[in-house]
């Protein structure tokens, strides 16, 4: 049986030498191996004193972004949502103002703020908005002492925007004519009808150059619901069009065309001194109505029926 050799006592590490050795109790004067120290732990030198360790550093990476704070996302969002609630209300403001104002004729921005529940300077805001498009008007009322106050009322506009039967009623009647007149009488009516009309075109146009008259009749059909234009003939220095993108009657023109033969003979009549031709038709084909006017040369013989 062998006998085993001896085995070296290990070194102390630099760090462990630095420190001195604990004595054991035992007094053997073998100091006992040291336990290394990580390299993080700092051991302080006798006559330094030992400061708290401060946090660690963190480095961003390559991939990491600033997250925005919410105060900078939430802003702008904040302000859509205002803005997208605001337009919401407009039109339902708008549209109560219509009706108070169809309900108690005039009344003042102050009145209306106070029964829709808002501030009298939105009100006025509205209104104006209202007058611009033409929907609404105001006049001066003096109420008291201080400063005259506007009266806001409908005008003729602001009144079609609400719901109107007299087309259905037109249509009615005329299915009641044509069902129990004798044959051709509801074109002796509609003939009857145009001459009329033309009658009271003629006397609110007055007596005008032709292009002044043709203006003056396109705001007549314009007041009366047709979406009318007047341009000039670019074929024909003298010639004029009037082309309607929309027809107040069409709902009945579609079941009665004859009402389109007449609006051709009123135009006619409007101008007797002029020779009317149609050169759009809706019903035929295309998106409007047109009517193409040029002075006749001689004593007009377009009054009459064509």
């Amino acid at each position: 049986m062998g006998v085993p050799a001896p085995t070296r006592p290990s070194r102390p590490s630099r760090s462990a030498a630095r420190k001195p050795a604990a004595r054991s109790g035992g007094g053997s004067g073998t100091a006992p191996p040291s336990v290394p120290l990580p390299e993080s732990a700092a051991v302080p030198l006798e006559g330094t004193s030992q400061e708290p360790p401060s946090a660690p550093a963190t480095t961003a990476t390559p991939n990491s972004e600033a997250k925005p704070q919410p105060e900078a996302v939430a802003q702008p969002e904040a302000v859509a949502r205002h803005e997208a609630v605001a337009r919401q209300e407009a039109a339902p403001t708008r549209d109560s103002v219509l009706s108070r104002l169809l309900r108690h004729g005039e009344t003042t921005a102050a009145d209306l703020a106070s029964q829709l529940g808002v501030s009298v300077q939105g009100m006025r805001r509205h209104l104006r908005s209202l007058e611009e498009d033409g929907l609404v008007e105001a006049s001066p009322a003096v109420e008291g002492p201080g400063r005259p106050s506007n009266r806001w009322r409908l005008t003729e506009a602001g009144r079609s925007r609400f719901t109107d039967g007299s087309g259905d009623f037109a249509l009615g009647l005329l299915h009641s004519l044509a069902t129990t007149l004798p044959p051709g009488q509801v074109e002796n009516l509609m003939v009857l009808q145009a001459e009329q009309k033309a009658a009271g075109y003629r006397r609110r146009i007055g007596e005008a150059p032709l292009q002044q008259r043709l203006e003056r009749l396109v705001d007549l059909r314009r007041l009366e619901g047709f979406v009318a234009e007047l341009l000039a003939d670019p074929d024909t220095p003298t010639a004029w069009i009037i082309s309607e993108f929309h027809c107040s009657v069409m709902r009945i023109a579609e079941q009665f065309p004859i009402i389109c033969d007449q609006e051709l003979q009123l135009i006619r009549r409007t101008f007797p001194d002029c020779q009317v031709e149609r050169v759009h038709w809706r019903l035929q084909e295309g998106h409007s109505c047109g009517f193409r006017l040029w002075p006749s040369p001689g004593p007009s013989t377009s009054s009459g029926p064509a």
